[in-house]
């Protein structure tokens, strides 16, 4: 009896001194990355992650490429000290090993406490930053956002109804590609015969996304999608084959289409770029397939093209 005080004493005192957290992990709409926010943190309204009820504790949640971790740990391999003061240290989650940073700033004029922490996916790495200001520092203290981060953990597959639920508009034919990925949630998202293992460049695949302002007169159009094709990310040796005005779903479009070389393999690929211009937002779609595969892959690219409609 005398044993058991101490321990029950010692036990309300440490639940009294960090928030609880939730009972299960909570995966953002579209990520793999999720974990147990503590309470009085709930889903944020304008970023993926959680939120206090006034918006001032931040816990940004995404997912960056797969070689974002790697050099981290390189990083913190060749510097464990740090640099400006400010000292990487590690973690055990249920993703894996984790390394995060804590660090004072000023958001605005505003004091604050900023922590960031990588962990390792499969094909990604995740990445969350929490920002919390000086007056909720007692409460979400660097151990509490310590414990949070610990239950970081990782979902293997996000259905492709959730992840197509998020964008601003509807896909109503896949066109047989079964791999779905989110690039941007709620923005963009890549549709595939690969994966990202072993990489997208070797077979079909599709991006989709918005893209901001674009321009009203029709010969601006077209310069400006040529330079955005030649611009494509991985895309080499780019050359411009056809480019021309089209009509896609009764709206003005440009048509772009180019040979190139991508991926570690020097994959030879034919890509079609297609923008539908709009008035706020356009929508652009990069569809890329093998030289040899094109043929066939061109017919679905359109039939995903085609499918594309407006939510509402």
């Amino acid at each position: 009896m005398k044993l058991i005080r101490p321990l029950a004493a010692l036990a309300l005192l440490a639940a009294s001194t960090f928030p609880a957290l939730a009972a299960d992990a909570v995966y953002p709409p579209g990520l793999r990355l999720g974990m147990v926010p503590l309470v009085g943190l709930s889903k944020a309204k304008s970023f993926p992650g959680f939120e206090n009820e006034d918006g001032s504790v931040k816990v940004l949640i995404t997912e960056l490429p797969p070689a974002a971790y790697g050099e981290v740990v390189a990083a913190f391999n060749a510097n464990p000290a740090g640099t400006n003061g400010v000292k990487p240290d590690k973690l055990e989650t249920s993703a894996g090993l984790a390394y995060f940073t804590a660090e004072s700033g000023k958001a605005g004029t505003t004091p604050v406490k900023r922590y960031s922490m990588i962990v390792p996916g499969i094909g990604f790495s995740g990445y969350v930053a929490v920002q919390v200001p000086e007056n909720a520092s007692k409460i979400y203290t660097d151990e509490a956002v310590k414990q949070m981060f610990a239950t970081a953990t990782i979902r293997k597959e996000v259905s492709a109804d959730e992840q197509i639920g998020l964008l601003p508009f509807k896909i109503t034919d896949l066109a047989g590609f079964k791999d779905i990925r989110t690039l941007v949630p709620g923005s963009s998202i890549i549709l595939a015969d690969g994966n990202e293992s072993a990489g997208y460049e070797s077979k079909p695949f599709m991006i989709l996304g918005l893209i901001g302002a674009t321009p009203q007169a029709a010969d601006d159009r077209a310069r400006f999608a040529q330079e955005a094709a030649l611009q494509i990310p991985g895309l080499r040796e780019s050359k411009i084959t056809m480019s021309e005005p089209i009509r896609i779903n009764s709206q003005p479009g440009f048509e772009t289409r180019i040979d190139g070389v991508s991926g570690k393999d020097k994959t030879a690929v034919t890509v079609v770029q297609w923008i539908r211009f709009g008035g706020g937002t356009s929508l652009r779609i990069i569809a890329s397939a093998p030289r040899d595969q094109w043929s066939d892959a061109f017919t679905r690219f359109r039939a995903v093209r085609d499918g594309i409609q407006p939510k509402g």
